[in-house]
């Protein structure tokens, strides 16, 4: 059981999110954690995202750069708090950043900054929200 499901949609982001793995557990919080890509794999994301209160998730925190789809999936298909974090990428992780932060209503993502202060403020915010 874990109180934080974080989620990213791809193993190259993981340098990044290492960080906020890091402050996740030097503030004694449990997490579970996968890769799985909203555009790769929408039925793994759905799956993992209907098994994230069974597994006593609290939040959940989604990392995803470029088009960065991943948090806005996530947060249509859960009523958790979900925390968007967005990857540097292409154009400096500000199409991540656009992504993430122009969700539609009805569907809201907080977001984060860009890539390494994004993914330690994420696990940060998480702390905050439990």
């Amino acid at each position: 059981m874990s109180e934080v499901g974080v989620i990213v949609g791809s193993q190259s982001d993981m340098e990044t999110m290492d960080h906020c793995i890091e402050t996740l557990v030097k503030l004694d919080i449990s997490y579970d954690l996968i890769i799985k890509s909203a555009h790769r794999d929408p039925l793994g994301v759905k799956e993992w995202v209907e098994q994230a209160d069974e597994l006593g998730n609290r939040v959940i925190i989604a990392a995803a750069g470029m088009a960065a789809a991943l948090p806005g999936v996530v947060a249509s298909l859960t009523k958790l708090p979900v925390i968007g974090v967005p990857m540097t990428s292409e154009l400096n992780g500000m199409d991540s950043l656009l992504s993430i932060s122009q969700m539609p209503s009805g569907v809201p993502v907080a977001c984060m900054a860009i890539g390494r202060a994004g993914a330690i403020n994420a696990a940060l915010f998480a702390a905050k929200l439990l």
